[in-house]
């Protein structure tokens, strides 16, 4: 079984978690937006539960990282949407085809792309919060990209704040989507496994993030991201109508 983690698959797998850990810990969200439908193009079986996973462990290391600025009180209304959220983005995983499953991660990431590029400010108040985290859970659980809703709302925090309110966010809601893929059959000892080489990968994404990000250009950072999330989501798009 070791075997399965030397593989060329495998390789390219940590160096895509390597990627989105290092966008998630620059600018507070991104994992899944990167790595998402390039790991599905290589195995169907990276994506939700090997992310969600990836995903926990992320924000778990930068929500204590960046917990002075955390403000859990302001989540309360999000976490209860992402409740029933989670639950229809868990049924959807059973009812949906591999096919479409691809097609709907493409779908989210350019989406996510555009949301990213809006202008405009949307106040967080309760009930966005709730409406938001509803479809976190839902896109959260189906598809492990469960950031934009929330990052579209608090996207105009402080820097450290809004890395602090997401990362807390992701840690509640990442174990509420695995806890949902468990009975859907998508988080099984096997998904376990293949994640295990991912967690290093993953640190060294967030470790280099820690070290580079306060001398590169956040903005050029983002701009990087955006392109390399375009290009993702576009191949997962036309692998679904393929």
């Amino acid at each position: 079984m070791l075997a399965e983690w030397i593989t060329p698959e495998a390789m390219i797998a940590a160096l895509l978690i390597f990627l989105g850990s290092f966008v998630q810990t620059a600018i507070g969200f991104g994992l899944a937006i990167v790595a998402a439908p390039l790991l599905f193009l290589i195995s169907p079986d990276y994506v939700p539960a090997p992310i969600c996973l990836v995903a926990l462990f992320i924000s778990i290391l930068n929500a204590l990282k960046h917990r002075d600025s955390v403000e859990i009180g302001g989540l309360k209304m999000a976490l209860i949407g992402r409740v029933p959220g989670s639950i229809a983005g868990g049924v959807l995983l059973v009812m949906v085809s591999t096919d479409l499953l691809a097609l709907w991660l493409g779908f989210l990431v350019l989406l996510a792309v555009v949301v990213s590029l809006l202008p405009f400010r949307i106040e967080p108040t309760p009930t966005r919060m709730g409406v938001a985290g509803f479809f976190s859970g839902f896109f959260g659980t189906s598809s492990a990209i469960g950031g934009p809703p929330m990052a579209l709302l608090l996207q105009h925090q402080e820097a450290n704040q809004l890395r602090g309110n997401l990362s807390a966010f992701f840690v509640f809601s990442s174990i509420i989507s695995l806890i949902i893929q468990i009975p859907a059959g998508f988080l099984t000892l096997h998904h376990l496994w293949i994640s295990v080489p991912l967690i290093p990968a993953a640190w060294l994404g967030y470790k280099l993030a820690r070290a580079t990000t306060q001398t590169l250009p956040k903005q050029q950072i983002r701009i990087a991201a955006l392109l390399l999330c375009s290009i993702s989501g576009g191949t997962a798009v036309w692998q679904g109508m393929s």
